[in-house]
């Protein structure tokens, strides 16, 4: 879901209220956010992700752009899902203030447009390292097309050796 809060501007700049727990319910975002997360990559073209968290701390993510621009993408793993295994991609950009949830059955990632970017998020659960799992970000079974070529792609030992979606067996129903 792509939300787009209000901006307040004036002379000085602006005013945003990023979150707000009963806007955010009436809008059908039913999560209530227990932990903010803030990550900064130096160059354009890093990758990170396909993450998520399995039951029973699954998370649902509140992702924004502080700086930079990133190509944000989420994966359905949820077995009983129309849309089991497809991904949705959007541009979220500091300029535009947007914000893209992401609901608890979903593997997340991103690539970073521009140098200096870095991303907030609010989850739903804490993180519990026993159910941090992932699959990998360049899955032909997924097949993302992220803005970067394959070679040029910045990516972390972790997510190089995260496994594919033919093995995965989702925890997600």
């Amino acid at each position: 879901m792509l939300l787009r809060p209000k901006k307040f501007v004036d002379a000085r700049g602006y005013f945003v209220e990023t979150y707000n727990a009963r806007g955010f319910a009436e809008a059908g975002v039913p999560s209530v956010f227990v932990q903010d997360n803030e990550a900064f990559s130096s160059r354009a073209g890093t990758i990170r992700g396909l993450h998520f968290q399995t039951p029973p701390t699954a998370q649902a993510k509140l992702v924004r752009v502080l700086s930079g621009s990133i190509f944000d993408v989420a994966v359905d793993l949820r077995r009983s899902s129309r849309t089991y295994g497809r991904w949705r991609g959007i541009t979220l950009s500091k300029g535009d203030g947007a914000q893209f949830f992401i609901p608890a059955g979903f593997a997340h990632g991103y690539c970073t447009l521009e140098p200096d970017t870095e991303v907030a998020y609010k989850v739903d659960a804490f993180y519990a390292p026993a159910s941090d799992a992932g699959l990998r970000w360049d899955d032909p079974d997924i097949g993302v097309e992220w803005p970067t070529a394959p070679a040029e792609a910045i990516i972390s030992g972790k997510d190089a050796n995260l496994p594919s979606f033919k093995s995965f067996v989702s925890p997600f129903a």
